[in-house]
């Protein structure tokens, strides 16, 4: 089974930038990254198909940025512009079984594997 660690998580202030990073064990086709806030439900907010597919949630759209490096073996999540809204746990998340064409960010919450999570605070 795939393991998947993220890093890069911390505070940043409004309107600063982070960068997540995931580093996966193997080359997954399907990946993605979902957050979860204190007291919300999960939310899917960035999906990447082996395709090329790029899909993201309205939330993030035009400030969020998700890809790989050349390996695929790491996943980046480039965040700019960050609100306090965005203050959550991130996590990264894989799924070798889905299909390219239901690999998307409104199913990222429902990818087989996940990692450990890493926090983000915009104050």
């Amino acid at each position: 089974q795939v393991q998947l660690v993220e890093s890069g998580g911390g505070s940043v202030q409004v309107g600063g930038s982070l960068r997540l990073s995931c580093v996966a064990s193997e080359n997954t086709y399907c990946m993605g990254w979902f957050r979860q806030a204190p007291g919300k439900e999960r939310e899917g907010i960035a999906g990447l198909a082996n395709s090329g597919m790029k899909t993201y949630a309205d939330s993030v759209r035009d400030r969020f940025s998700i890809y790989k490096d050349s390996t695929g073996d790491t996943l980046y999540l480039q965040m700019n512009s960050l609100k306090p809204e965005d203050t959550a746990v991130y996590y990264c998340a894989a799924d070798i079984w889905r299909l390219a064409s239901d690999c998307r960010q409104e199913h990222a919450t429902a990818f087989i594997t996940r990692g450990q999570g890493t926090q983000v605070t915009v104050s």
